[in-house]
């Protein structure tokens, strides 16, 4: 994918709920009405190689997603020994309109696993803001015999969102690794995890909530 790659509006085929924010007199902050825009400042790592991933934004403004297309983890058979791991860091620089903030409040990731008897397959996130020494991290383990699709969801409570600061510029950092653990299966047998699919692509949804930034 090419660097600083701007994308942006609507997407047809995205449909998420709306996330709304708290505020502290107890009411809820709406998604500001100018659209988000999101620059991919940099995307690395093995499961993501280059122009493999893509990110846009919903419509509402309540939600953006990235979809990967080539982002496997196998062990076994004759699997090349570092493809039991695979990963992705995306950078992102993320525009919303003046006196708002941002975090994220929930992820929704899915794909396609195939685990022998005795392996298991870890899905792994993490989110922070450049320069923040705050990080959230979610990890969800599937154990074999396992061969259907996955989904999981992070969600984080609202006195643990980690919120963009407000009136700074800082980039958005997500982390994510799929990682497929031989176990005790037996070592002819290939067993493998994906956050992509052999008819379509698969998107990963981040549902965003909002607050107004003191002041405003």
């Amino acid at each position: 994918m090419a660097s600083g790659l701007l994308l942006g509006g609507a997407v047809a085929a995205l449909v998420t709920a709306a996330v709304p924010a708290h505020n502290p007199s107890g009411g809820f902050v709406d998604p500001p009405p100018d659209k988000i825009v999101i620059n991919v400042a940099t995307v690395n790592g093995s499961g993501c190689p280059a122009g493999t991933a893509a990110v846009a934004v919903s419509e509402d403004n309540t939600a953006f997603t990235v979809t990967y297309s080539d982002y496997l983890a196998q062990v076994g058979g004759n699997s090349d020994p570092t493809a039991f791991r695979k990963n992705c860091q995306l950078n992102l620089i993320v525009h919303v309109p003046q006196g708002f903030t941002y975090a994220i409040a929930e992820a929704d990731y899915r794909g396609f696993a195939s685990l022998q008897a005795g392996a298991s397959g870890v899905q792994r996130a993490s989110y922070y803001f450049q320069g923040s020494s705050q990080t959230a991290a979610k990890t969800h383990t599937f154990p074999g015999a396992f061969n259907d699709n996955w989904q999981a969801t992070d969600t984080t409570d609202w006195a643990q969102l980690v919120w963009a600061p407000c009136g700074v510029q800082r980039n958005f950092n997500i982390n994510t690794e799929v990682r497929v653990n031989a176990g005790s299966s037996s070592p002819s047998k290939v067993s493998f995890m994906t956050m992509d699919s052999t008819d379509g692509d698969i998107s990963t949804v981040y549902h965003m909530s909002w607050k107004e930034c003191p002041g405003k």
